[in-house]
């Protein structure tokens, strides 16, 4: 069947002489693999920028039912012209672990319209906002997670002054877990503060580089305690040299 939908590029890589298969979470179907035949040329209809990271694309394809399946692209092009992500190495890299956080954590392969926009939202915010945006990557793992479901519930965290996270549970608790996957009171109080903030406002949270580090090191212990197969990832390192 044909199929025109939307798409988010989350990784692609090189096949054969002039090819490519990207994987893209597309608005219709959810995330699926597509392959595109002679995009590495310099007459390609489909040119090779297109299947960059965190690209948002309109797309046509030939569509086949069947989990595993791959996909031929006939049409691709920019659905969102981005002014500072391809440009701006600071915008690059928080786009850059987007899409690597996505990619080891989205294994839907059907339509889910709302997590669709909620990643489109975040980049047209990453692209556009005049505000700092050092704690988006922050705000933006702990709402993904809402999404695969293990989003922190907050509402402990209104009656007691000081809280500790458990990390493995995904609870707060006045006292402290009996096993090590925690995090101090203080750290807790800044993840409330980001789980309360709205996106538009993040950048008001007041952090500095330590505490941010060590938020992102925890917080990515969160998914890999939640999410089967949730790896090392490795923008992190990138994004602690540019922001």
């Amino acid at each position: 069947m044909i199929l025109t939908t939307r798409g988010i590029v989350f990784r692609s890589m090189k096949y054969g002489e002039t090819s490519v298969i990207a994987d893209i979470f597309t608005e219709e179907k959810g995330l699926h693999s597509f392959i595109a035949g002679g995009v590495r040329t310099a007459k390609a209809r489909m040119p090779y920028s297109l299947f960059q990271p965190m690209t948002a694309v309109d797309m046509v394809c030939y569509y086949r039912e069947g989990t595993g399946a791959l996909h031929r692209l006939k049409e691709l092009r920019a659905a969102e012209i981005w002014a500072q992500i391809p440009f701006d190495i600071r915008q690059g890299a928080v786009a850059l672990f987007m899409a690597e956080v996505c990619r080891k954590s989205i294994y839907g392969a059907e339509e889910n319209r709302e997590l669709f926009e909620f990643l489109l939202d975040n980049l047209r915010w990453l692209d556009s906002t005049p505000h700092p945006i050092a704690n988006l990557h922050l705000h933006f793992l702990l709402s993904l997670s809402g999404f695969l479901g293990f989003q922190p519930q907050t509402d402990m965290a209104e009656e007691q002054a000081e809280l500790f996270f458990d990390l493995k549970e995904g609870s707060f608790s006045p006292v402290p877990p009996l096993q090590s996957h925690y995090m101090e009171p203080l750290q807790t109080a800044q993840l409330v503060a980001l789980l309360r903030s709205p996106l538009q406002h993040c950048h008001e949270i007041a952090l500095n580089k330590a505490e941010r580090k060590s938020l992102l090191q925890h917080l990515l212990q969160f998914y890999q305690l939640h999410v089967p197969g949730f790896s090392d990832i490795h923008t992190p390192q990138v994004l602690e040299m540019v922001l």
